[in-house]
């Protein structure tokens, strides 16, 4: 009953043969009042029409042909609306004349379902046929109508990113729209897709914060680490989301800054400068260039920001993403190396022993502290506990003796890579095949759709099972059990003053100019992401709020030495991805459509609860292998890839022309502009790799900025009109609607000259006396009862809403 729209009616259609009848009986029934009838339909539906042909023995095929003929016909909207006014039968035949003028007639055998065919140059518009005055202004060819045909492919500007020339004037506007949804921000969430994204999103972040908190640890001698970066992403996270312009944004490290963060601790060491303190004075400087730009409404720059900058950007980060997935399991693979060499016939000759060292001192201080859980036994004068020989020791006890292991097995460790690309590999493919399973055959749409949001909690708890079952010692997620500062030479506050000469603190705002260009440009883009259109969001956008929480959020941080955070662009398009809103009520057979988002902001301040917990949490998380995640990384790395313009094009550079799809920009740029195009984005992403990849990586954020430079020299390569399908920010679906759109209603203008040719003197005299008749009734929600056809035009008087009284009657059918 779901897939039914609300309040539908039925029409039973029924025929058969008898042997009481000489000749067939027809009966088109419309009922007074829609009345359930039994089984008679498969669903308990009401029944409002039913059409009864009896017949003869001998011609079933024939009767059976004219069933399907009239279901067609119920099945068309404008025949739809006469069956419910008809008065009698000629207006029922008016009604099927009206639709064989319309109706497009492919002969047996002439049409092959997997060739494209070309569409006619005049297509019958429902919408023509229903009103008859539908048009609008024709305009150039390949003009697309939200720009004026210039092109240019621009954000357009709307209340969020016009500037109002008063101060923190668009912050308070974001207040101000944002705040009537603050409580619905809450009710919205009561749905059990929420559940889902906070486990998937929780984990994602955890990862992440695990991550990099290792490499900020290796990067900063532990002056930040893994448990500062849990802290902050708590703390950071659950207040942006709790009070953001765009709750849908999660907050976190990223790769940018942490490339900064590894050069700022090395020129702070090289010049004995305190790093927390001269860190802390960047983030208060940038913290205070990000509050100008909150109160001079800098944040209209964003429409500046094209689907080239975007792209550029995300698919930069989701290719960081990918590589940092396949380095990490590279990288487990060389700690874990496999034996290549193996040969089962020589399994006698594979052992691996502990030998004494070739010099041995008389002293147990060469030998360092004992190993844990043998402090009850005796030392003796080799140095090793007693009752122990090399060769009883194990592998770790032996380096830590400073022995010497011999043999071909103590190079390799068996099965534990295998295992963990296993591992890796399957919660990947497990995540993206559990993910498309609601458009699969198996199971009722409710289990189907539970799956499917369920789908990378269901892919981890797989393999975590199958991990436990094979019981290899992969590797495991390491959480911290104490809450304590990682390095014991620091506390929870960073003193401002003390550390550093005077002069420092002025020179900070240098290097601090650079971290407010990297966060600018890293959180205004991802949130330009996560407000594009096609993921149609209600609520409104809050780029200066956002920008406002962000700054603010960063003296906090800078103050606790904590690192900063910022929009993390790949897990903020999971968080969409896993909150996309479907339709219940597609027929069978029907793709369900996209209504939208689900936006709220109990996800983010959940996951970042769970983030602040996962300390406690410990017991339970160390359960849990690293190459689970990795695969959990690859997946959301891939998977905001999905719907990219430059990923379509990227695979037009290997596809022949007669096999590529039917896309917009196809239709109106010439081929070889389309792969120039790809090619300069193509050059501008291997420099921004190679650029973060470097020791210039500093100057990385002024270098996402000349994207937008880039993209407006490009206006001296290309024409406006190609721009405006190449480089434009409308989703791909919806500048195809509206090509069609024009098409139709240029169309309608052909259409009109051909009526006023002696061909349709007949239609155009019946449709003059055919009265205009509205009517209240049930209908599907689809279809409007205030409709007008071509050839029946039907009318009501107001005053007479339910009489079916007729003003006029003429010679013609007159309904």
């Amino acid at each position: 009953m779901k897939k039914l729209p609300r309040d539908a009616e039925a029409s039973n259609v029924l025929v058969g043969e008898v042997d009481f009848l000489d000749t067939p009986f027809v009966a088109f029934v419309r009922l007074q009042k829609a009345v359930m009838l039994g089984a008679l339909t498969e669903v308990p539906v009401p029944t409002r029409f039913l059409f009864i042909l009896l017949g003869p023995k001998g011609k079933a095929k024939s009767y059976h042909e004219i069933g399907r003929a009239i279901a067609t016909l119920m099945s068309d909207e404008v025949f739809h609306d006469i069956a419910y006014k008809a008065k009698d039968r000629q207006d029922l035949l008016a009604g099927i004349d009206e639709f064989l003028d319309e109706v497009i007639v492919l002969p047996p055998g002439e049409w092959d379902p997997t060739i494209r065919i070309e569409p006619p140059k005049s297509l019958p518009s429902s919408d023509k046929r229903k009103n008859m005055y539908a048009g609008g202004d024709s305009q150039m060819n390949g003009d697309m109508p939200h720009d004026g045909g210039h092109g240019g492919g621009g954000h357009e500007v709307g209340k969020e990113l016009q500037k109002t020339g008063r101060f923190c004037g668009g912050l308070l506007l974001d207040i101000k729209r944002k705040a009537p949804f603050f409580i619905s921000d809450f009710t919205d969430a009561f749905h059990i897709q929420a559940l889902s994204a906070i486990l998937f999103i929780y984990l994602g972040t955890v990862t992440n914060a695990i991550t990099f908190g290792g490499l900020l640890g290796d990067a900063t001698e532990n002056m930040q680490g893994v448990l500062e970066s849990f802290l902050g992403t708590a703390i950071t996270g659950g207040v942006f989301c709790l009070l953001a312009g765009q709750p849908l944004t999660i907050l976190s490290s990223t790769g940018p800054v942490l490339v900064f963060e590894r050069l700022l601790f090395n020129f702070s060491k090289d010049n004995e400068f305190d790093y927390l303190e001269f860190r802390l004075w960047i983030g208060l400087w940038s913290a205070f260039f990000c509050l100008v730009l909150v109160a001079t409404d800098a944040s209209f720059l964003v429409q500046y920001f094209t689907r080239f900058t975007e792209e550029g950007f995300s698919c930069l980060i989701s290719f960081i993403f990918i590589y940092d997935a396949f380095k990490k399991m590279l990288k487990l693979a060389h700690h874990y190396p496999i034996d290549s060499d193996y040969k089962m016939d020589h399994i006698t000759q594979y052992e691996c022993l502990c030998m004494a060292p070739t010099v041995v001192e008389n002293s147990t201080e060469i030998f360092g502290d004992p190993l844990e859980g043998t402090s009850v036994w005796v030392w003796n004068n080799t140095g090793l506990p007693g009752n122990a020989t090399w060769s009883s020791l194990t592998k770790t006890e032996c380096l830590r003796y400073k022995g010497e292991l011999v043999g071909k097995a103590c190079e390799f460790v068996p099965d534990i890579t295998l295992m963990s690309f296993i591992l890796f590999f399957g919660t990947y493919t497990c995540s993206m095949c559990l993910k498309k399973f609601k458009t699969s055959p198996f199971f009722p749409t409710t289990v189907r759709k539970l799956i499917s949001d369920f789908a990378i909690i269901l892919a981890i708890l797989i393999f975590c099972g199958v991990d436990v079952l094979v019981g290899v010692e992969t590797p495991k997620l390491i959480v911290p059990s104490e809450f304590k500062p990682t390095s014991p030479k620091r506390g929870w506050f960073v003193p401002p003053f003390g550390g550093n000469p005077w002069w420092v603190y002025l020179i900070s705002a240098v290097p601090a100019l650079l971290v407010t260009i990297l966060i600018f440009m890293d959180q205004q883009i991802t949130a330009v992401i996560v407000n594009r259109k096609e993921h149609k969001l209600k609520k409104g956008a809050g780029y200066h709020l956002d920008l406002f929480l962000v700054a603010v959020l960063m003296v906090v941080c800078s103050f606790m030495g904590l690192p900063w955070y910022v929009a993390a662009t790949v897990i903020s398009i999971a968080h969409i991805d896993s909150l996309k809103m479907e339709t219940e009520t597609s027929a069978p057979g029907e793709q369900p459509k996209f209504l939208g988002v689900r936006e709220q902001r109990v996800t983010g301040v959940f996951v970042f609860i769970l983030t602040g917990l996962s300390v406690l949490m410990s017991p339970i998380l160390k359960f849990i292998p690293m190459p689970v995640l990795y695969g959990v990384f690859l997946y959301m790395g891939v998977a905001s890839l999905n719907g990219v313009q430059f990923m379509d094009r990227l695979k037009l550079l290997l596809m022949p022309a007669k096999h590529q799809p039917d896309l917009i920009y196809l239709r109106h740029v010439p081929l070889r502009k389309v792969h120039l195009f790809t090619f300069i984005q193509i050059l501008c992403l291997a420099l921004l790799w190679i650029l973060k990849s470097t020791v210039a990586a500093i100057i990385f954020p002024v270098m996402i900025l000349a994207l937008v430079a880039v993209r407006k020299a490009m206006d001296y390569m290309f024409s406006q009109h190609d721009l405006s399908f190449l480089d434009d920010v409308i989703p791909e679906k919806d500048k195809k609607k509206k090509e069609d759109e024009k098409k139709k209603r240029s169309s309608l203008g052909s259409d009109a000259e051909d009526e006023r040719s002696p061909h349709h003197s007949l239609d155009t005299h019946r449709a003059e006396q055919l009265r205009y008749y509205q009517a209240n009734y049930l209908s599907s929600p689809e279809i409007s009862p205030l409709k007008s056809v071509p050839q029946i035009r039907i009318d009501m008087d107001p005053d007479d809403d339910n009489s079916f009284y007729w003003k006029s009657r003429g010679s013609e059918t007159s309904l």
